[in-house]
C-alpha cells in the first residue's frame, strides 16, 4: 500500500491510514514473533533441557546464585558466572527467554562508550559475539559490518572529530571521512547536505534473540539451570551483626529457593521487584519505535549500521530490507504504575504521530524510502535510567543482592561486557575495575520517585542522539534537592547545574545577562563570567555554596581502629583530634575507592567529607568494610550540614571581622579544624582548600545556613566578597593540580600513579591496599599523572583528548579547563608506557608533548608540579 507514494505525501498517508495499518500489521507482527522465537529455539531441537517449564520440573530448594530474568542480560550473567567456575546457578524467567525486550531489540553492536572502562567492556562483548556461535553451536546473527555516523552541520562534525580523538584514546579503530566516502559506504543515502562522517569498521549488528539463546545454551552446557514460566514474587534478607541486610532467598509461585547471591536482571520489571525488598532500581519504561521494510534493491547483507543523529535516526540491514528507528527528543514514558506480569512478547499500540519526526528525518536521508513497502511497525517498550547509563552492581541496601538493568536501548551491545563485569564483581565480592559510571550506587533513594523518573525518561531517551555538548546539564525533574541558599543565589543570577539531585550554582550571570547555558564546543557563553569569578577568588575573596558535599559521621569505641584500616593516611594517634587529613580509601589493588577529608572530632568520632556524587557508594563501601566484631556505626550527615567555602587572600580579614576567635596562622594553622562563632551561629571551620588559596570551609547546621550567609554578606562588601560557582572551582583546582575522583583518580589508579604518595602513611602497621602499594613502590610505576599547559590560548579542551609523547599516543586527558590565571588551557592526564618501562620524572621530562583537540595537535608544556603556586605559599599564608 505504501509503494509509489512520494516523499512529500508519505508521512501524511501514514497518518491518515494509521488505524488501518495497525489492523494489518498486528497479525503479521504476532506471526513474526512466533516465527522468530521458533527459529531461535530450533537450535535446541535435540537439547530440550535448555530451559525447563516449572509445571514439569520441581525447582531446586537452594542455589549458589539465582538470576531473575531470562533476557539477554540475565543469560549473559548466567553464562559468565558459569565461565568463572560457579555451579548451582539457577535462572528464573516468568515467561519465555527473550520475551521481555530482548526479542524486539534492533541489535546494533557499537564499541564506543562515554568512558574507557565502558568502551573496553563493549569491545570485549563485540569480540565475544564473534566467537560465541562457534563455542555454543547456536547462531547469533553477528556480523562485523561497521558503523557510520554522519553530520549535517558543523557542530555535529566537531562532535564527530572529538569522538574520533576519543576513539584513538580508547584504542578503537576509526576514520573521519567526507560526504563522498559516506555515500560509497552507504549508497542508498543522500549526501549533498552532509559535512562528513565517522567510520568505525569494528562495529556490527546481531540477531538479539539468537544472541540471547547462545548465552543461554552456553550457560546450560556449563551446568546452569534455566527455568521458564517461573515468576519471582519476593526476595528475602537477614540482618548481619553490623546491621547490614544480606540476601537470603527468593519466593516464586512454585516455592522458595535459598540463595547465596540473587541478581535482579528482569529488565523493565526490575524496579517493581527491587521495591519488594527495599532496593532502589531507578528506571522507567518508554516507548521505542522502528519500522522494517521489505527487501530493497541495493541493500546488501554487509551494509553498515548508519546513524544520522541530527535526524535522531539509526539504520541497519534486516533480511534484505531496512530497519529504521530512532531516539526522538521528547520520548513517551509508559508503565508508570508498573509493567504487567503477563506482558510477554508484547508490543504497544502504534503512534504514527509520534513517529513522524523520525520518518521526516529518514525521508530526508533516504528519499527512496518513500517507495519502500513497510513490513512491520514496531513499538516496543524499553527501560531507561536517569542519566542514560545502565546499572550494574551490588545493591547498597542488601548485601549479595545485585542489579543489572536499565540498559537504555543498548542492552544487546552491552550484554557481554556487563555480564562479565557483574559476574567478576559477584565472584570477587567487589568490582575488579572502575565501573563508577555504570554503578547502581551512583543513584540516591530520591530517584525511586516515579514522577521524577517519568519526567526524566522523556529527556534521557533522546540524549542518545542529542548533541554531546561539553558540560551539558539535564533539564528535567528539576529543581529537586535545594540548599537553604537556593532562592538567594537565584536572585543573584545563579545558573544552576544538578549533581546527585542537588541544585548547585555553576556560575553567576552579571546584571543584564540571562543565566542560561548557550552550549558550544568552542567558546560557551559562561566562559567570560567564570573567568571573572576565578580571578576574583585569586585576588580578593569568594564564597561558594558547597553544601552538596557528602558528609558522614563515624562513631564507636572502635572508630579509630576502623578508620586507620580504611584510610591510607594517618588519621589517628596522639594529637589527631582537631586535625584535618586528606586521604584515600583504597581497595586491595591500591586503587582509590574514594578520596575524603577526615576531621577527628573526639576519641570516638570522625567527620568525613566526600565528593557529592558518592554519597550512596561511599556509605555502602565503608559499611561493608566494617567487621562483625567492631563497635562502629556510620551516619549520613549530608542533609544535616551545609558548607560555605570562604576562599581568597582576603578570607581571613573577612572572617576575622565576623568571628571573635583567633584565625591567625599560629592559632589556626592549615590542616586543622575548630568550632568558631560566625555572628550568632556556631560552625565547624576547617582550614582546607580545593581552589589553592587561603580559606576555610564552614560546616554549618542546615538551619543556620541562611544566618551565616547573611552575616558574611553584610560585612563582605568591604573586602570585595563575591558569590562564585562550581565552574570557577573547576578551573581553580585545575591550575593547582588538585585531583578529582572519577576523573583523575579512580579504583584503577593508585596514589603513586596519581602523584599522591605524600598522602600515604607508609609507616602505619597496615591499611587497605598497603601490600599492593609497597610492591608498586619497589617496582616503579608504568603510568603517572602530569599537568599540561597548552601553549595556544585560543583552544578549549574538554576531556578525553589524546596526549602525544614524541608524536605517539601515550594517554588521554582526564581533566581539562581554561586556566584564567595562566591565560591558557590547563589539563591533567596520565603518561603511559606500553612497553612496561618505568614512568618517572626523567622519562616525563625527556619527551615533547602535544594534546590533540578536535583532530589537531597542540604543543604543551608538562610538569609534575602544579601550574599555579607549586610551593603552596598562598594556601599557607
Amino acid at each position: 500500500e505504501y509503494m509509489g507514494r512520494s516523499t512529500a505525501s508519505m508521512t501524511s498517508f501514514l497518518l491518515q491510514t494509521s488505524r488501518r495499518a495497525l489492523s494489518c500489521l498486528q497479525p503479521s507482527l504476532a506471526q513474526s514473533n512466533v516465527g522468530r522465537f521458533a527459529i531461535v529455539n530450533r537450535g535446541f531441537a535435540t537439547d530440550k533441557k535448555t530451559t525447563e517449564a516449572a509445571t514439569s520440573v520441581d525447582l531446586p530448594k537452594q542455589a549458589r546464585a539465582v538470576i531473575v530474568g531470562g533476557g539477554i542480560i540475565g543469560c549473559s550473567v548466567a553464562y559468565h558466572l558459569a565461565k568463572l567456575g560457579w555451579k548451582d546457578i539457577v535462572l528464573l524467567e516468568q515467561g519465555q527467554l527473550t520475551g521481555g525486550t530482548t526479542w524486539h531489540a534492533a541489535g546494533l553492536i557499537g564499541q564506543m562508550r562515554p568512558t574507557s572502562t565502558e568502551t573496553a567492556l563493549s569491545v570485549y562483548g563485540a569480540n565475544l559475539y564473534q566467537s560465541l556461535e562457534a563455542e555454543t553451536g547456536q547462531a547469533t546473527g553477528y556480523k562485523r559490518c561497521g558503523s557510520l555516523t554522519v553530520a549535517r552541520n558543523q557542530d555535529r562534525m566537531i562532535n564527530l572529530q572529538r569522538n574520533y580523538s576519543r576513539a584513538k584514546s580508547f584504542g578503537i579503530e576509526a576514520e573521519l571521512i567526507g560526504p563522498a566516502e559516506c555515500g560509497k559506504l552507504w549508497p542508498l543515502m543522500r549526501t549533498d547536505d552532509l559535512e562528513g562522517g565517522l567510520w568505525l569498521p569494528g562495529d556490527g549488528s546481531a540477531s538479539p534473540s539468537d544472541l540471547c539463546m547462545a548465552f543461554a545454551k552456553g550457560a546450560r552446557s556449563m551446568g546452569a539451570k534455566l527455568y521458564e514460566g517461573v515468576r519471582v514474587t519476593d526476595i528475602h534478607s537477614d540482618i548481619t551483626p553490623t546491621g547490614l541486610r544480606v540476601v537470603k532467598s527468593v519466593s516464586t509461585e512454585q516455592g522458595d529457593i535459598t540463595a547465596d547471591v540473587v541478581v535482579i536482571a528482569c529488565g523493565q520489571w526490575s524496579r517493581q521487584l527491587g521495591r519488594k525488598v527495599g532496593v532502589n532500581v531507578p528506571l522507567h519504561s518508554a516507548e521505542h519505535f522502528y519500522i522494517v521494510t521489505k527487501p530493497i534493491e541495493g541493500v546488501t547483507n554487509d551494509l553498515p549500521v548508519m546513524r544520522d543523529p541530527d535526524a535522531f535516526t539509526y539504520w541497519r540491514e534486516w533480511s534484505g530490507g531496512i530497519l529504521m528507528g530512532g531516539f526522538e527528543p521528547n520520548a513517551k514514558p509508559c508503565f508508570s504504575d508498573g509493567v504487567p506480569h503477563d506482558f510477554k512478547f508484547g508490543l504497544l499500540e502504534e503512534d504514527w504521530d509520534h513517529f513522524d519526526i523520525l520518518m521526516q528525518g529518514a525521508l530526508e536521508r533516504m528519499p527512496t524510502l518513500a517507495q519502500a513497502e513497510i513490513r512491520q511497525f514496531v513499538n516496543g517498550p524499553e527501560s531507561f535510567t536517569a542519566d542514560n547509563q545502565y546499572m550494574i552492581g551490588e545493591a547498597p541496601e542488601v548485601r549479595r543482592l545485585y542489579v543489572a538493568a536499565g540498559f537504555n536501548s543498548s542492552g544487546i551491545a552491552s550484554s557481554g561486557g556487563a555480564g562479565k563485569a557483574l559476574s567478576e564483581w559477584i565472584v570477587n565480592d567487589g568490582p575488579d575495575r572502575d565501573v563508577w559510571t555504570i554503578d547502581v550506587r551512583r543513584f540516591g533513594s530520591f530517584m525511586s520517585n516515579v514522577n521524577v523518573m517519568r519526567d526524566r525518561t522523556k529527556e534521557t531517551l533522546g540524549l542518545h542522539y542529542a548533541m554531546n555538548w561539553p558540560r551539558r546539564e539535564f533539564m528535567s525533574s528539576r529543581p529537586l534537592r535545594r540548599t537553604p541558599l537556593y532562592d538567594r543565589l537565584t536572585a543573584k543570577g545563579a545558573c544552576f547545574g544538578s549533581k546527585m539531585g542537588w541544585e548547585r550554582a555553576n556560575w553567576f550571570a552579571p546584571k543584564g545577562v540571562e543565566p542560561v547555558y548557550e552550549y558550544s564546543f568552542l567558546k560557551p557563553n559562561w566562559l567570560e563570567h567564570v573567568g571573572n569569578e576565578h580571578r576574583h577568588c585569586r585576588d580578593k575573596v569568594a564564597v561558594f555554596d558547597q553544601s552538596s558535599f557528602s558528609k558522614f559521621l563515624i562513631q564507636g569505641r572502635d572508630a579509630e581502629k576502623v578508620m586507620q584500616r580504611l584510610c591510607a593516611n594517618n588519621v589517628g594517634g596522639p594529637g589527631s583530634i582537631g586535625k584535618v587529613v586528606y586521604t584515600g580509601m583504597l581497595n586491595h589493588r591500591g586503587g582509590f575507592e574514594t578520596d575524603v577529608t577526615v576531621m577527628r572530632i573526639d576519641e570516638h568520632q570522625y567527620y568525613i567529607v566526600a565528593p557529592t556524587a558518592q554519597t550512596v557508594r561511599d556509605a555502602h563501601w565503608i559499611k561493608t568494610n566494617f567487621k562483625d566484631d567492631e563497635h562502629v556505626t556510620l551516619t549520613d550527615m549530608t542533609s544535616a550540614y551545609g558548607v560555605l567555602a570562604v576562599m581568597g587572600p582576603k578570607s581571613r580579614e573577612l572572617l576575622q571581622k565576623v568571628c571573635r576567635d583567633n584565625l591567625s596562622n599560629e592559632a589556626f594553622p592549615f590542616g586543622t579544624m575548630q568550632e568558631i562563632g560566625i555572628g550568632y551561629a556556631n560552625v565547624r571551620a576547617a582550614r582546607v582548600t580545593y581552589v589553592g588559596e587561603l580559606g576555610w570551609e564552614l560546616h554549618v547546621p542546615t538551619e543556620l545556613m541562611s544566618t551565616v550567609y547573611d552575616t558574611l554578606m553584610e560585612h563582605g562588601p568591604a573586602f570585595g566578597l563575591k558569590d562564585c560557582g562550581y565552574y570557577a572551582i573547576e578551573s581553580l583546582r585545575s591550575e593547582k593540580g588538585y585531583r578529582a575522583w572519577g576523573l583523575d583518580i579512580t579504583p584503577d589508579i593508585t596514589p603513586l600513579e596519581a602523584g599522591l604518595g605524600f598522602a600515604v602513611a607508609w609507616d602505619k602497621p597496615d591499611f587497605n591496599g598497603k601490600a599492593a602499594l609497597l610492591k608498586q613502590k619497589a617496582e616503579g610505576v608504568t603510568r603517572r599523572l602530569a599537568v599540561f599547559v597548552i601553549d595556544d590560548a585560543n583552544v578549549l579542551p574538554w576531556g578525553d583528548e589524546p596526549i602525544l609523547r614524541d608524536g605517539k599516543l601515550c594517554g588521554y586527558v582526564t581533566t581539562a579547563n581554561f586556566g584564567h590565571s595562566l591565560g591558557k588551557p590547563v589539563c591533567m592526564g596520565y603518561i603511559n608506557r606500553k612497553d612496561g618501562g618505568k614512568v618517572d620524572k626523567d622519562y616525563i621530562e625527556s619527551g615533547t608533548y602535544q594534546i590533540e583537540v578536535n583532530n589537531k595537535a597542540y604543543k604543551t608544556t608538562v610538569s609534575l608540579a602544579a601550574a599555579y603556586d607549586p610551593k603552596n605559599a598562598k594556601v599557607r599564608a
